[in-house]
């Protein structure tokens, strides 16, 4: 392949003429794709235990409010709800809503819409581990708690959420990075994050490879960093007799 490997690229000063490098350009990209994900993953375990706790509640209406919610958002395509929430949503709010947000700085719009996105789609995805958990405990639990004079609120706060985390950690972790994954399609709205900037270094440079290189193996190490924390907390949090717990 006659292709010139130029690693050295990433320290030359942009030709945009700002004071910057093309490796600034991608620690900017990581540092935002590192605040998307961490902001959207705060909407998406509290909303996502919520309606997880409504699918698991006696009765049909609560369940279904959960059940549709889910079925809504993980049914239509996540580049196409990036779209919808930030061209569409503005246009159906009351008109000086949306004026205002449309007002807003152009990476204020990007990085907000990117949250709500991201946040509110994952949501769903965790809804479901959320009740799975739930469903996986002994019906028993429940009803010792009632029968102790908990409150199904009380129930679920300091008994039953406690122990089916504990449970679904695991795919929990999994979740985890796919939200960090799941952040490069932000990108098709304008967000400069980490795959956006490896696209503009692209198109500035013309060295394809490297730009590339050095995006997959920024995401490796968000992925490494994950998955080694997981493996320290997850044998501390183990419940015995699940989970391979012993």
């Amino acid at each position: 392949m006659n292709y010139s490997w130029n690693w050295g690229v990433f320290l030359d000063p942009v030709s945009t003429g700002e004071p910057a490098t093309y490796l600034g350009w991608l620690l900017s990209g990581f540092y935002v794709t590192i605040q998307v994900s961490l902001a959207a993953w705060i909407i998406a375990l509290v909303l996502g235990t919520i309606l997880g706790v409504l699918r698991t509640l006696p009765g049909h209406g609560w369940s279904n409010i959960g059940a549709a919610y889910v079925s809504i958002f993980r049914n239509i395509p996540l580049i196409v709800q990036f779209f919808i929430w930030y061209f569409v949503i503005p246009e159906l709010l009351p008109q000086h809503l949306g004026t205002w947000i449309k007002q807003l700085p152009p990476t204020t719009q990007f990085f907000a819409t990117s949250v709500v996105c991201l946040g509110l789609f994952t949501a769903a995805r965790l809804c479901e581990q959320v009740r799975s958990g739930l469903l996986s405990l002994p019906p028993r639990q429940l009803a010792a708690c009632l029968a102790l004079g908990f409150s199904r609120w009380q129930a679920y706060r300091y008994v039953l959420l406690p122990v089916s985390f504990r449970v679904i950690l695991p795919p929990l972790t999994s979740e985890f990075l796919n939200v960090f994954k799941n952040s490069a399609v932000a990108s098709t709205i304008g967000l400069l994050d980490l795959t956006a900037q490896a696209r503009q270094l692209v198109d500035y440079t013309a060295h394809t490879y490297e730009s590339f290189v050095a995006v997959t193996l920024a995401y490796a190490i968000i992925n490494l960093f994950v998955v080694a924390s997981a493996r320290i907390i997850e044998p501390k949090l183990r419940i015995p007799g699940s989970m391979g717990g012993r």
